[in-house]
């Protein structure tokens, strides 16, 4: 009897999150989108005419803004910004707060905390997989319409407009055309976010006591997660730069006709290798500003809501942390 007693597992304590908390989460996660993602938009621009037009396939950013600017004019610059903005604000809020909850989840039925340790990385995979799965419908049509104000000029006069016409013109079936290529770049993107993020945080607190943690001075704990962040960025521009090629021809009308499958792999042949990389370098750089930012927005957001910090599973003396 003591032996059975002295081998009992600890208690596996976890979170209960409140409705309340995960409306904190989402508001977090709406915010620092919808406001990295709509600064990001020149950048963004570019980046998008890079991919699609094949005179600027092997300009630089720099280059490829100076030409747009003296072509179009600066507002060219902020083509698409609303549907940016208001696409990231639903679709960052159910990703950040779709994360909390699945990871919550599947903490739970692992069943006990050595073997939510043991299957962190699965944990981190499926928990941002789903979460990006849900906040993608959300997404997709915006995204579709912000592609076509970028990549066709004079396609409309902002987010309702066009909106507007691609629903009148194409359909559910337009609006979500993209819907296919956009699950196969934002799902390993928030992959790349979400788990690189973890192990990044996890590799910098290994060996630190909680409480060396719990001292640590502001400057510090904003170099841990800036540096995090711009890792986890650079592998999600990475992870999801041949869809992100493919989405802007989808949502340009490139490619044949036929099945979604079938035009991307056609699309993806075409293109080649060095094609569906094509504008990684300005893509990594926004991804890297993008994904860091988000994540120091959201602690921040989160901070002056009062929400609860989210649930660790990190591999250190205390393995499952409130």
């Amino acid at each position: 009897m003591a032996e059975s007693k002295n081998n009992s597992k600890p208690p596996f304590v976890i979170p209960q999150f409140t409705t309340r908390d995960y409306t904190s989460f989402f508001l977090a996660g709406a915010l620092c989108c919808t406001v990295t993602h709509g600064a990001m938009t020149p950048i963004d621009v570019v980046k998008t005419r890079i991919q699609i037009d094949p005179s600027m396939a092997r300009m630089s950013l720099l280059s490829g803004g100076r030409r747009l600017v003296a072509q179009e004019g600066p507002a060219a610059l902020l083509t698409g910004f609303g549907p940016t903005a208001v696409g990231y604000l639903v679709q960052g809020g159910a990703k950040f707060s779709g994360y909390e909850y699945w990871k919550k989840q599947f903490v739970q039925i692992a069943g006990d905390q050595e073997t939510a340790v043991k299957y962190r990385t699965a944990i981190y995979l499926g928990a941002s997989s789903v979460a990006e799965f849900f906040a993608d419908i959300l997404l997709t049509p915006l995204e579709a319409t912000r592609i076509r104000l970028v990549s066709q000029r004079n396609y409309a006069t902002g987010l309702m407009t066009g909106f507007a016409r691609l629903a009148r013109e194409e359909g559910l079936a337009g609006l979500y055309a993209g819907f296919l290529p956009i699950l196969c770049k934002q799902i390993p993107y928030a992959i790349g976010q979400f788990t690189v993020n973890e192990f990044c945080h996890e590799l910098a607190f290994r060996g630190m006591s909680e409480e060396t943690k719990r001292s640590l001075s502001g400057p510090a704990k904003f170099s841990i997660s800036l540096g995090s962040g711009i890792i986890a960025g650079f592998a999600a521009a990475i992870l999801s730069q041949p869809a992100d090629t493919l989405l802007s021809q989808i949502n340009k009308g490139h490619g044949p006709q036929g099945s979604m499958a079938y035009r991307l792999r056609v699309l993806a042949v075409q293109a080649g290798f060095r094609g569906l990389f094509a504008g990684l370098g300005p893509r990594m750089i926004m991804t890297a500003g993008l994904v860091a930012g988000q994540f120091l927005l959201y602690g921040a957001v989160k901070d002056a809501l009062s929400a609860p910090p989210g649930l660790e599973i990190h591999k250190a003396n205390t393995a499952v942390k409130i």
